[in-house]
């Protein structure tokens, strides 16, 4: 399986991925992550507004098998919700890094990010 890896991104354990500008960062799941899943059918966020801690759970995202809880990377407040995933839940599979991303948030620390997965330990992790 080739998957696609931005270096600009940060990663998580449990396959988000996280991209920051200033204190704003869009966060979605990665490719590995679609791929595991399969076709998308529905994400489900109704924490608009919501200050979240690290590993809370911000969403869920519903495959044709199976149901999978989105976990926020950081310590931040959800700011915006990616609308186009209502009608077209499966730019997660087919553009997870771009047209695919769920949610926008307000980070609360920005340097936190540097906790979480590069490229390189994020690819080491999935093998």
């Amino acid at each position: 399986m080739n998957l696609n890896l931005p270096e600009a991104l940060y990663y998580t354990k449990d396959h988000e991925w996280i991209k920051l500008d200033g204190d704003i960062a869009t966060i979605g799941i990665t490719d590995f992550a679609q791929h595991e899943l399969g076709d998308i059918v529905y994400v489900d966020v109704n924490t608009i507004g919501k200050t979240l801690n690290a590993e809370e759970i911000f969403g869920t995202v519903e495959a044709v098998k199976t149901v999978s809880d989105l976990f926020l990377p950081v310590n931040g407040t959800i700011l915006e919700v990616n609308d186009l995933l209502n009608k077209q839940p499966e730019l997660v599979n087919t553009d997870p890094y771009g047209d695919g991303w769920m949610i926008k948030i307000t980070v609360t620390d920005p340097s936190s990010i540097t906790s979480l997965l590069s490229k390189t330990a994020y690819a080491n992790l999935i093998g």
